[in-house]
């Protein structure tokens, strides 16, 4: 299992955007990929803040740095799924 931790703060329009394309690519992944899905705000752990609070929305995949401020889709899902998007999918 793969955890993901998405971390934001309130009122955070890229973090809105972020959370929707967490939902949608955990949503879309195949049967076999499990996949737990954590939100923590910045504002909830002053150490959360103090590392991340100019870079949120930050995702983390098996506590490991995957995205911040824009998070890809293709680029997500082939994190998730163990593939490598091809040079269309990552810029799409």
């Amino acid at each position: 299992m793969s955890t993901l931790t998405l971390i934001s703060k309130p009122g955070c329009h890229l973090c809105d955007v972020a959370r929707e394309i967490v939902d949608t690519v955990v949503a879309d992944l195949p049967g076999d990929a499990d996949v737990e899905v954590v939100e923590r705000s910045i504002f909830d752990d002053p150490a959360l803040f103090e590392q991340w609070w100019e870079k949120i929305p930050v995702v983390l995949i098996d506590d490991r740095l995957h995205a911040h401020w824009r998070v890809s889709a293709d680029r997500l899902r082939a994190a998730l799924t163990d593939e490598t998007p091809t040079p269309t999918e990552e810029s799409a």
